[in-house]
Parts: structure tokens; sequence; C-alpha cells
């Protein structure tokens, strides 16, 4: 599993390394003439998004609803079964942090099974609200968390599996329980450091 989200984390570093190089080299300046904030947490969201229904179709609902052969679990090390795919997404971004401070990014909700998955500055409630009601449009602001500015984007997290919504409806701390698949369930948010 390390190996899985070693890949992950290496990955998506890659990714911010080719910006930096296309815009000319660790050159803030330069690269941001050439890669605007935006373009950046599209093209970022454009793997999280791919690895995360990957995962979700794949591998969870493949061997847990359809074959059978394995469960996915939150407590998933105890249990000897998948993490859930929120726990990969948790997993990849928390190694991802760890590798680079070029970018972060989360899983978030207004319904969240887990309280550390809620929506905790303005800018991530008024983008979670704006992906649901306009699920085809990415959010963006700026926002000022301390003394940092922040290029924050907020993108959909769609109910892409039968075993998403099916946890989600049936969990005992969901505040939610009538998903449907293809259902907003969340959001996406990237937090790009601007100054």
């Amino acid at each position: 599993m390390k190996v899985i989200l070693a890949a992950v984390g290496a990955f998506l570093v890659g990714i911010v390394a080719t910006f930096l190089v296309i815009g000319g080299g660790n050159n803030s300046e330069t690269a941001q003439s050439f890669i605007t904030p935006n373009k950046m947490a599209d093209a970022v969201h454009v793997v999280i998004e791919a690895d995360r229904t990957a995962y979700s179709k794949n591998i969870v609902n493949r061997l847990v609803n359809e074959e059978k052969v394995i469960k996915a679990t939150e407590h998933w090390k105890e249990d000897k079964s998948l993490l859930l795919p929120a726990q990969m997404f948790r997993a990849g971004s928390e190694l991802a942090q760890k590798n680079s401070s070029d970018f972060s990014y989360a899983l978030l909700s207004l319904w969240p099974i887990n309280k550390q998955n809620k929506a905790k500055t303005p800018a991530e409630r008024e983008g979670l609200q704006a992906v649901i009601d306009h699920p085809n449009e990415p959010f963006y602001k700026e926002e000022t968390l301390g003394k940092k500015r922040y290029f924050t984007a907020v993108y959909a997290d769609v109910g892409v599996a039968p075993a998403c919504i099916t946890c989600h409806n049936e969990h005992k701390d969901s505040p939610r329980k009538d998903f449907e698949l293809g259902e907003i369930m969340g959001g996406v948010v990237i937090r790009i450091p601007l100054n």
C-alpha cells in the first residue's frame, strides 16, 4: 500500500515540477506568466479525479460489490481490507503534502461522515455550495489564511460507483442517506499558495 501511495504522491509532485519547468524553472514570476493558478489547479484535479475514479470503480466496486473477494472498511488495517475511497484520497493527499508545499488538496463535503472532512473556511463552504449548484463549473477564489494568500479551487466530487453511494447511505454517522449514483457528494478542494 505504501508503494501505491508513494507512486501517487510522486506523480502529483511531478505534475507541479513539470509546470514549473514549462514556466521557466523555479522563478515563480516566469512560471505564473505561463501557468496560471487556475490552470495548475485544473491539471492537478484531472489527475486526482482520474485516480479517484479508477480506484473507486476498478478496485473497490469491482472487488467488493461485483466479485465479492474482499471488503473495504474504515478499519482497513485491523480488518485486512481495502481502504475506502475517501481514505485512499486522504492518504494520497497527506503524502503529497509531505513531499511538496507547492499545493494541497482535500476531499470535503457539506455532509461529511468524518467531521474532519467538513468545510472549515468561508471559501470552502462557498465553493462546495457552488459546485452543487453548478457541478460542471469549478469554483475559484483567492483567500487569506493566517498571513498567506492562496488560490483556492473547488471541483464537484461525484458518486461514480455503487460502492460510494451504498457506503454513504448506510453509514451510521452519515448525515445524509439518500445519495444516488452520479450525484454530487462533496468537492475536491485544491489550494495553491500565492505569495
